[in-house]
Parts: C-alpha cells; sequence; structure tokens
C-alpha cells in the first residue's frame, strides 16, 4: 500500500462537488416529487376506488414501498462501489434511478389499465428506490475522499444540500401544475415534473463521466481488493455486518432526527395542511421554497462549524432543536398564518433539520475503513431509511386519524426521533479527524483507539 494519498485539487474537489450535487439533486427529486403527488394526485390517479382517507395512505403507502428497495440497493452498490470504484458504480445508480423516475411520468392511470396501474407504480418506485440505494452513499464518499482533509465536513454538506435544491425544482414545477384546472392536474399536469428529472439525469451523467476515481480507492482499497484471497463483495457485506455492527446501530438511531421532520414537513403537512386545515397549497409550497433557499447558508455554517469542533456537537444540536420544536410546529401551521408557517419551517428545518443533515455526510462516511465505507454507509442509511424516512408520512397520516386531530400524536413520534438521535450521538465516536486512508486489515494504534472511543 502506497505511504501517502496525493494531495486533493481543490478545483477538481469543487469539481466532484459539483457532480454529486447535481446527482444528490436528481435522487430527491425522485423521491420527493413522487411524495408530493402522492400527497395531492396519487390517490385520485391511481386509487379512486377508495375513500380520500384510505387513498391517501394507499398512496403513501407506495412512498414507503421504495424505502424497502433502498437497503438491497445499498448494499448491491455498495458492495460493487468498495471492489471495483465509487465512479463506475455511481453512473449506473444514477441512470437507473432516473429511467425509473421518467417512467413514472408516463405511466397510463387507473382509469386506462386498471389494477395494472398501481401495480406498475410499485415496481417502478421499487426500482427507483433500489438505485436511490446505492446513490447517497456512493455520491458523498467521492466527495469525501476527494476534498481537503480538514474541509471533509464543508464540502460534503454541499451535496446533501440536493434535497432543498430538488425541493425549490419541485415547489415551482407543481406552482405551475396547481394553476392548471383539475381535468388537466390529473390527466397530464402532474406528469411533467416527472418527465423534467430527464434534464438532470443528462447532465449529471455527462459530469460524471469526466471524474477521476478518488485518490483514497486508488491507493489504499484498490490494492488491498485485488491482492490474491480479497474478500469478494459477498464477504464484504458479511464483514461490514460482522465487524461494523456498532456503526451500522448508530446510524440507525442518528437518522431519526433528520429524516423524520423531513419528511413530516415535506410530504406528511402538504397533506394535512390542505386537506384537514385547509391551507392554501400554495402558503405551503411558498414556506418550503423559503426554507430551500435558505438551506444552503445553514449547511455551509455548520459543515464549517463541524470541521473545527468535531460533528458530535453540531448533530447533538439540531436534534436538540427537533425536539424541542415538534409541538410548537404544529401550533404555528394551525394558525394558517404565511409567516407562522415559515417560521416554523425554519425553525424545524434550517436550525434543526440543516444542522444534522450537513454533518451526516462526512460522519457517516468516517465511521467505516476505507474498504468497506461504500457498503457501511450506503447500507447503514438506507436500512434506517425504512423506519425513519420511508414510514413517517404514512404513520403520520395514520395518527392524526381521519379528522387530524391527533396531530399531539405525530409531535410526540418526532420528539422520541430525536431523543433517540440524541442516544445515537452520546455514543458515537468522533470521527471528523480520522485518517480515510485506513482499511480494513490496517492495525489500529493506541493513540487512534483513544481518539476515536475505540
Amino acid at each position: 500500500m502506497a505511504a501517502t494519498v496525493a494531495q486533493p485539487d481543490r478545483r477538481y474537489a469543487w469539481k466532484v462537488t459539483a457532480s454529486s450535487f447535481l446527482g444528490n439533486t436528481l435522487e430527491y427529486y425522485d423521491f420527493l416529487v413522487y411524495g408530493t403527488a402522492a400527497a395531492v394526485v396519487f390517490p385520485q390517479v391511481f386509487f379512486p376506488d377508495s375513500t380520500g382517507f384510505v387513498a391517501t395512505l394507499a398512496a403513501f403507502g407506495t412512498f414507503a414501498v421504495g424505502f424497502l428497495a433502498r437497503p438491497l440497493g445499498g448494499l448491491f452498490f455498495g458492495r460493487r462501489g468498495d471492489m471495483h470504484g465509487r465512479k463506475s458504480t455511481l453512473l449506473v445508480t444514477l441512470t437507473v434511478m432516473g429511467i425509473s423516475t421518467i417512467l413514472i411520468g408516463l405511466l397510463p392511470g387507473y382509469d386506462t389499465i386498471g389494477i395494472w396501474a398501481p401495480v406498475l407504480l410499485v415496481v417502478l418506485r421499487l426500482a427507483q428506490g433500489f438505485a436511490v440505494g446505492g446513490e447517497w452513499g456512493g455520491s458523498m464518499i467521492i466527495v469525501l475522499e476527494s476534498a481537503p482533509p480538514s474541509r471533509r465536513g464543508f464540502f460534503t454538506a454541499w451535496p446533501n444540500t440536493g434535497g432543498f435544491s430538488a425541493q425549490i425544482l419541485i415547489t415551482l414545477s407543481f406552482a405551475w401544475v396547481y394553476t392548471l384546472p383539475e381535468a388537466d392536474l390529473l390527466s397530464w399536469g402532474w406528469r411533467v415534473p416527472f418527465l423534467l428529472s430527464a434534464v438532470i439525469l443528462v447532465v449529471t451523467f455527462w459530469m460524471r463521466r469526466s471524474l477521476s476515481e478518488t485518490p483514497v480507492f486508488n491507493e489504499s482499497v484498490a490494492p488491498v481488493a485485488g491482492e490474491p484471497g480479497a474478500k469478494t463483495g459477498g464477504g464484504t457485506i458479511v464483514s461490514t455486518f460482522r465487524d461494523d455492527w456498532r456503526s451500522l446501530l448508530l446510524i440507525l438511531g442518528l437518522r431519526f432526527a433528520e429524516a423524520l421532520p423531513y419528511f413530516l414537513l415535506t410530504v406528511f403537512a402538504l397533506s394535512y395542511g390542505n386537506g384537514t386545515l385547509g391551507i392554501e397549497r400554495s402558503t405551503l409550497n411558498n414556506a418550503i421554497l423559503v426554507v430551500s433557499v435558505l438551506a444552503f447558508v445553514s449547511h455551509g455554517v455548520f459543515a464549517a462549524v463541524s470541521d473545527r469542533v468535531g460533528r458530535r456537537p453540531v448533530y447533538f444540536f439540531g436534534s436538540v432543536v427537533v425536539f424541542v420544536m415538534a409541538f410548537p410546529f404544529f401550533g404555528l401551521l394551525h394558525t394558517g398564518s404565511f409567516l407562522l408557517i415559515t417560521l416554523g419551517y425554519v425553525l424545524v428545518l434550517n436550525l434543526g433539520h440543516n444542522a444534522i443533515n450537513a454533518v451526516q455526510p462526512a460522519f457517516f462516511a468516517e465511521l467505516f475503513p476505507a474498504d468497506r465505507r461504500y457498503t457501511g454507509a450506503a447500507a447503514g442509511r438506507e436500512i434506517a431509511s425504512i423506519l425513519a424516512g420511508g414510514l413517517t408520512p404514512f404513520i403520520a397520516t395514520a395518527l392524526a386519524g381521519p379528522d387530524g386531530t391527533r396531530w399531539p400524536l405525530v409531535a410526540g413520534y418526532v420528539m422520541i426521533g430525536a431523543v433517540i438521535s440524541m442516544i445515537a450521538v452520546w455514543k458515537a465516536p468522533e470521527t471528523f479527524r480520522r485518517d480515510l486512508r485506513k482499511t480494513s486489515t490496517a492495525p489500529v494504534t493506541a493513540t487512534e483507539a483513544a481518539a476515536t472511543g475505540h
């Protein structure tokens, strides 16, 4: 193994960051455009024979289905990325993810092909989720391993703003869709945001083709993978669960304070606010638009702080804010006031969620050795996605009830998730000064063990 890794080129690091930012934008765009459509359109298009409440549950159920495939995608693509490289794997995930979304936009409704409409919707949602399972981990790791060591948190935070850049695109596109007559909205209008993902797909694929493999993979992982007797892909997965199970459990706990408020405010609240409280869709969309713009500033600030003081303090701060704001957010939402609703969104997402989201890419990836980094980070995050992310709109809708009067249960649900994350942060080691070149076969020194808590 080479003793040193070449110093990262900052211009190239920004190029990699831009590519991953676009890829993550497409990932979140694909998933969130589905969530928005599930809240607004899918009950009528794909489940017209059900009552309003049941149809909404069914639509959010298909939203959750995509998350069921994500752990499998994380394991499959994570193994491939650790064995054959980050770049080539990301080209595959990007293609599958984009094509699945475009096909959803072309899918006939229940009135045209009957039961096959929701069946095919589920199949495409599974394909979408499978690809997304490998996209996040790879896009973050390729930035992490190409960035200056002292600014890993800062560089990896920008791709993770993809959820908010995607939200801006979705909000703008659906703002136009909402102006259409009801018949046009249900027949073809809702399809336009899905088909627009083709533009992001083409641009991102073109950028990724010009990237190089990361220095860490070339100089630390590839030589190990190529040695006689090196672990196969299956061995990499087994080793991850056998040797890194503590890190996987930590990620499960860490995700609750990030995923619950995000999907609650960007998916569930659109249905609850409009259908139960009678708030105009444009009011909620504009609040999300404001938050999405501010997210770029907050991510940069929180990530820069984490490079100086560590990942754990910033992550814990965000979890506390989510806990404190769970009940006040619903109080602000019930006022129906645009300014107060926006204030609630800013406090929960920009101050709470963004502190967590900015740190998460570096924090998760730094928990694993170089030769299991893609498998561990991707699988850990996506396994957690089932409980902490995909089921959130479904659970929140069920807890709130048909008339929405049980909303305190939803707020309590978020508070419990925040407490779980705070405990996980307390148990987690600090990672911001770890050597990314370390593989699972490299001995751990006493100094490193003391510094990381292992």
